[in-house]
């Protein structure tokens, strides 16, 4: 046998060894840095004393990149439901609007990149090290995330939705279209053939992806976009969600393919995540059939 390679096998269970002596996250609020090649990623996490074996909710933030915040916002959720909360901190400058909210896809020149460089690539290697952390190789997740987070996870249901028993989107200022008539990011438009053919529209509508709305979230205000592309859209946020999923209804409907989205709708309540977390249709969001 090669020496290399004799040494390569021996060193595996060293390897394993460590892994399995990796400690797992602690109770109560957290911070701790996962990695991610040159750009390690800040994960603020939550555990409940009475946390057993639930699964994981990754929580995205807004456009504030408040993430710790949103850590705390989502304790409620983790008491009640008895999961794990991470919030990634996804800071503006490594990762302005083209890299979270348009999720990296495209290059300053407006071509596609290689999935390895989304940044919705990095939801997996996060997943991948709480499982490692709490040695369950086979910890469900799911995503949740609000406004600017929201608009990261459509995208990411799109293109990237990898294994997540769900996605929510809270109150998104703009929505990803099911179409090719209105461009990245509002729809499918100028992408390259393999990211917007009919396989890949399929694909999308096939994403676990819930739209969890509130519905007094119906005014211009907290960095909403108004721009020409976003107001074809909609007037307003709530508006938006509502005729991306009426879009992807009709749609599954023509082309007689599984839709897997879903939409429920908090009363009462504006563009206010620590608001949109609490309400017991989070839940339903969530963990509803």
């Amino acid at each position: 046998m090669c020496p290399l390679l004799r040494l390569a096998l021996a060193a595996i269970p060293l390897a394993s060894a460590l892994t399995l002596r990796a400690d797992p996250l602690a109770t109560g609020p957290g911070k701790l840095e996962c990695p991610n090649g040159a750009e390690p990623i800040t994960l603020f996490t939550y555990k409940p004393p009475t946390y057993t074996d639930g699964p994981l909710l990754v929580v995205c933030h807004g456009v504030q990149r408040n993430a710790e915040e949103y850590r705390d916002f989502a304790i409620t959720l983790a008491e009640r439901y008895g999961v794990i909360v991470v919030a990634p901190l996804f800071d503006e400058e490594r990762f302005p609007s083209s890299r979270y909210q348009r999720v990296g896809l495209l290059d300053t020149e407006g071509n596609a990149q290689p999935p390895q460089a989304w940044t919705c690539a990095i939801i997996p290697k996060i997943v991948a090290h709480v499982r490692t952390l709490e040695g369950n190789p086979e910890l469900p997740y799911y995503l949740i995330g609000h406004s600017a987070g929201a608009q990261f996870l459509i995208r990411l249901a799109a293109f990237m939705p990898g294994d997540a028993v769900r996605i929510v989107a809270d109150n998104p200022g703009s929505d990803l279209f099911p179409d090719r008539e209105q461009k990245f990011g509002y729809g499918f438009g100028d992408l390259p053939e393999e990211l917007s053919n009919d396989d890949a529209m399929r694909h999308y509508l096939a994403a676990p992806l819930t739209f969890h709305l509130g519905t007094d979230d119906s005014t211009s205000e907290s960095y909403f976009d108004a721009s020409p592309d976003a107001m074809k859209q909609g007037p307003n946020r709530l508006e938006r969600s509502r005729a991306c999923f009426d879009a992807a209804q009709k749609l599954a409907h023509e082309h007689d393919w599984d839709l897997n989205w879903r939409i429920v709708e908090t009363p009462g309540i504006g563009h206010e995540a620590a608001l949109m977390f609490a309400a017991d249709e989070a839940g339903d969001a969530l963990f509803g059939e």
